[in-house]
């Protein structure tokens, strides 16, 4: 897409820290890290959204996540990682081009605390058990 900042970064328009690239994925530095490590991984070719990705593409970014978590944890000392996918912008995506955010994380570090839990109303959890099974199946 020829506007797409992820697409510019792609073919070299853009600088990026690039910390792994393949024919299908390419993974750089975030230049707003919320810790030491935070990773873009997205796929070199135009997807908007997660669901319109292929299944080999979905492959493909996850052996790069796999990759890239396994090299965080043993050379930042990194206790673990979160591995987060904001799909749409009522879940956060501010980028029109699908992207993982591969985020290194300790212990106490404050990053991504969840809010607080937010229980299912009597009968709640079996109807939205049912409406997704039903779309799924």
């Amino acid at each position: 897409m020829e506007d797409c900042i992820f697409c510019k970064i792609i073919r070299g328009e853009i600088p990026s820290a690039r910390v792994l690239e393949n024919e299908t994925v390419l993974a750089f530095l975030d230049i707003n890290p919320v810790s030491k490590g935070h990773t873009l991984v997205i796929p070199k070719d135009h997807y908007a959204t997660f669901p319109e990705m292929p299944a080999e593409v979905i492959a493909a970014l996850g052996q790069a996540l796999q990759k890239i978590g396994e090299a965080v944890k043993s050379q930042l000392n990194s206790a673990g990682f979160n591995i987060l996918l904001n799909n749409d912008r009522a879940a956060g995506q501010l980028i029109d081009h699908s992207h993982f955010h591969l985020i290194p994380r300790n212990l106490g570090d404050g990053v991504m605390d969840w809010p607080p839990v937010r229980p299912y109303a009597e009968g709640e959890m079996e109807a939205v058990r049912a409406a997704i099974e039903s779309a799924v199946s």
